[in-house]
């Protein structure tokens, strides 16, 4: 799984850890399994305990170990979460590593087996301020891989805001430092949330891709760039548009990769409603006479890395790798990191569109949305990115809990390119800069980057703008 938008809406869609179930809603106990037992989880700082109709979230540091999220078994070495998420767990020959994988996400989290919980997780946790302090700051130390890239000396931090934490420090207070240890990493990734106040900080320059803003830029794209387009449709709960434009091209706006089929709906409703949009539009008659495609990601809030590179998957009729994921995983050194799992696309077995496309993107091309950019970038045929560069932030993100109820998010993995690249903090580069949605293209009613598109993939089209 992955965040629907930027940090905030992280704490309320976590993407490491598990939905919160209760133990009144496991499954009744089944036999042992193979998968039963105590699992440590390579990166992450998680541990993980299966049996007893359930899988249990243990969230460790050096300092700590608090009892995350549940999930209830649904069958030998599967689980549900509460908002429909499948988990799948499975062994190797010999039962000492595992490996678990989550319907929305891509790659894989490896596990090798314990003999127990450690004693820490057995005891509640602290609930002074002090300790809650210790916990998001060693969590960052551990697991947070941007710290040199950002020009932030953690321990530097440590020291300046540790003193001004007390026994009496109060919850408002603590958030309050809390902000403003995390403010300088400028990490839309990372959030911090204490009931209805949330922090949460973009690239500067750049604006979240809200509610507000899709709804202002859809309205824009219809009056303006799609004002003589033809088969004007929308799909998954408006979060896909499509449009066909003068002189064979095709235009297609995501807004996200996710919610498509309604609130804690299971993924394969979501990839049911994502299939149906993708066969109405890649119709053999209109995939023959295409001379471009227009992929519009410019506020895209992200969500399921697996809903797009199954978008990625109608566009290509060559596999081909669409990056490799890897996870810091030494607590000590930054520098540490998993083998990189090369994360493939797979051409479908569907009607496929494998012409010119051109990527729009912008700052507000987030998460879900910037990996999707990226798995087009070594795509078979011609593909240009137009606009400005992406938000800048990739990864899963891991949600945490502190004793106290605050929660807070992170991200600890990197995804690469062929040559070893990673886009974490600088975002996806275009191929060609435009402008995109500034306050001077509004009030000219200008939209560069989509004319732009037009001239590039139709030069000898009139332009529907």
């Amino acid at each position: 799984m992955r965040i629907v938008t930027a940090a905030v809406a992280a704490l309320a869609l976590a993407a490491t850890a598990l939905p919160a179930a209760s133990a009144a809603s496991a499954a009744p106990q089944d036999p042992p399994s193979a998968t039963d037992g105590v699992w440590r989880m390579d990166g992450y700082g998680t541990l993980l305990v299966l049996g007893g109709g359930a899988l249990r979230e243990y969230q460790t540091t050096a300092v700590s170990c608090v009892e995350g999220d549940s999930a209830r078994q649904t069958g030998p070495g599967t689980y549900t979460t509460p908002d429909g998420t499948a988990l799948t767990v499975r062994t190797t020959p010999g039962r000492a590593h595992a490996r678990l994988a989550a319907d929305r996400s891509v790659g894989h989290r490896w596990l090798t087996r314990i003999r127990a919980l450690p004693a820490a997780c057995t005891r509640p946790p602290a609930t002074d301020p002090r300790a809650d302090f210790d916990v998001l700051w060693q969590t960052f130390e551990e697991n947070y891989p941007f710290f040199a890239q950002k020009g932030v000396d953690w321990h530097a931090v440590r020291d300046r805001y540790r003193p001004q934490v007390h026994r009496n420090t109060t919850r408002a207070e603590l958030f309050d430092i809390f902000s403003r240890m995390l403010r300088p990493l400028h990490d839309a990734h990372v959030a911090v949330k204490d009931g209805d106040r949330v922090f949460a900080e973009v690239r500067p320059g750049t604006e979240p891709p809200g509610k507000e803003l899709d709804a202002k830029v859809k309205e824009f794209i219809l009056a303006r760039d799609l004002k003589d387009a033809t088969a004007l449709q929308d799909f998954a709960a408006g979060r896909i548009t499509y449009a066909d434009l003068r002189g064979d091209l095709g235009y297609l706006r995501i807004s996200g990769f996710g919610g498509y089929a309604g609130a804690d709906a299971p993924y394969t409703a979501e990839q049911a409603e994502l299939d149906r949009a993708l066969d109405t539009v890649l119709t053999p008659g209109r995939t023959r006479h295409l001379k471009g495609l227009i992929i519009d990601l410019r506020v895209n809030g992200g969500g399921s890395d697996a809903l797009g590179l199954r978008i990625a998957a109608r566009l290509t009729d060559t596999p081909y790798t669409a990056y490799a994921k890897r996870v810091r995983n030494d607590p000590a050194d930054p520098a540490r990191h998993t083998r990189p799992e090369p994360v493939p696309v797979v051409p479908a077995a569907a009607t496929r569109y494998t012409g010119p496309v051109a990527v729009l993107t912008g700052g507000s091309t987030v998460s879900a949305g910037e990996t999707f950019t990226q798995a087009l970038l070594d795509r078979p045929g011609r593909t240009v990115r137009i606009g400005r560069p992406t938000q800048g932030v990739f990864s899963d993100v891991m949600m945490r809990y502190l004793a106290d109820g605050m929660l807070f998010v992170l991200p600890n993995e990197e995804y690469l390119t062929r040559t070893g690249r990673t886009f974490d903090g600088t975002g996806i580069p275009p191929q060609l800069t435009e402008p995109v949605f500034t306050e001077e293209e509004f009030a000219h009613d200008r939209d560069s980057a989509f004319d732009r598109a037009v001239g590039v993939l139709a030069p000898r089209s009139p332009s529907s703008g």
